[in-house]
């Protein structure tokens, strides 16, 4: 029972009290607006406690995986073991069915050694050069040109702009 005290479970236990009560009475608003005419809120009255009830759901999961309970359980003691057959004692002398590794829920617990989660492996990437510049070009020439005439010239409208200046004659 300590699992649920800890601080991040019971950040999780205020959460989902505080989200069930705030769908419940947003659910009861929308069922008064709804008696009042509104034939739209009809569908939140219902949509709201469905939210609440999903909230109730992922909130009893939450405490299940923190109290440890499996989640997925295995069947061994089935209908059909108990049954005297020749189908049972098959199935009892051949291998036992491995259940699936499922992955932790975040935050829970750390993931055991051998679980089957491996740490990504970092790979030293070489620096990409950039490529070289393909010769002067006049278009970027132009617009540097239009920046630094904005730039000497705070005032001035784009469109007082002379154009490029193309040296002397």
């Amino acid at each position: 029972m300590r699992r649920l005290v800890t601080p991040p479970m019971l950040a999780k236990h205020v959460l989902a009290i505080v989200l069930i009560g705030g769908f419940l009475a947003l659910g009861w608003w929308q069922v008064s607006r709804a008696s009042a005419g509104n034939t739209l809120s009809w569908a939140y009255a219902f949509e709201w406690p469905v939210f609440a009830g999903f909230v109730g759901f992922l909130w009893y999961r939450e405490i299940r995986e923190a109290l440890g309970f499996p989640a997925v359980r295995r069947a061994a003691n089935g209908p059909e073991a108990s049954a005297g057959t020749e189908a049972s004692s098959a199935s009892a002398t051949s291998e036992p069915v491995p259940t699936p590794v499922l992955p932790p829920v975040l935050g829970t617990r750390a993931p055991k050694i051998g679980s089957g989660f491996r740490r990504p492996v970092l790979v030293p990437r070489q620096p990409v050069a950039a490529p070289a510049p393909a010769g002067p070009d006049p278009e970027l020439d132009e617009y540097n040109d239009y920046l630094a005439w904005l730039n000497a010239n705070p005032g001035a409208k784009a469109s007082a702009y002379p154009g490029r200046r193309r040296g002397p004659g």
